[in-house]
């Protein structure tokens, strides 16, 4: 669905004004995509790999991915949790798994002084949004 970095980003901005003011004054998440691939032997389906930096203090809003997503901590620390789960501290080498009908309800920096680095695999359908706002 994104052709470049600037729409991924322009996505991401978007999200971030509709979610309200306690997100709107952390800093923002810098999203760089690292490539798409359609999945020939899974017909409608794609994987898609980002990076994302979290700069100290910064934190996603509530939402969803619509997949399955795959993170894996280059550096620093983050924190995450879905729905019903528990929040959970993750370093480097340490990795995350939240399901298609998982609720992202915390993604944040766990430091507010050094930044946090990620690598986020996300199995797909072809041309589905990277995220989903939740109300």
């Amino acid at each position: 669905m994104f052709r470049s970095k600037k729409s991924l980003a322009a996505a991401l901005a978007i999200t971030g004004a509709l979610t309200g003011k306690a997100y709107a004054e952390a800093p923002d998440a810098i999203v760089t995509p690292v490539m798409t691939k359609a999945l020939a032997d899974y017909p409608g389906k794609e994987a898609m790999m980002i990076t994302v930096v979290y700069p100290p203090g910064s934190q996603d809003p509530v939402h969803r991915h619509h997949a399955h997503g795959f993170i894996y901590v280059l550096e620093g620390s983050i924190v995450m949790a879905v729905k019903g789960g528990k929040e959970v501290t993750l370093t480097p080498g340490q990795a995350f798994y939240e399901g298609p009908d998982d609720v992202h309800t915390v993604g944040r920096n766990a430091s507010q002084t050094k930044p946090a680095k990620f690598l986020v695999l996300l199995l797909k359908d072809k041309g589905s949004p990277v995220l989903v706002p939740e109300k």
